[in-house]
């Protein structure tokens, strides 16, 4: 009993490192500025998440992105979710 115990104390730890590690490595991660005049704004945002199955596809064959960068930021975000959530159905699938 006791060693089973122990081994799951070292499982933990050993997870709760591995996860402090990815946070730490993560929070390093930097986007460079973006150097268009106009990056990518809501209304790109819309299509983008309107068309994202499609762009997932074509990033299997080519060299597509799922996702805009640069972008403006949280209007691009908005958009992008509210183009997921009208393609993929929304909550109103979810019966």
């Amino acid at each position: 009993m006791r060693g089973y115990l122990l081994e799951r104390r070292t499982r933990l730890i050993v997870i709760t490192v591995a996860c402090l590690l990815m946070i730490v490595l993560a929070a390093c991660a930097k986007q460079p500025r973006p150097l268009l005049y106009s990056p990518a704004n809501f209304w790109f945002g819309l299509l983008h998440g309107f068309i994202s199955l499609f762009s997932l596809i074509g990033s299997l064959f080519t060299d597509a992105r799922v996702y805009a960068y640069p972008n403006s930021g949280f209007g691009y975000d908005l958009g992008f979710v509210i183009g997921a959530a009208l393609f993929f159905g929304g909550a109103g699938r979810a019966r």
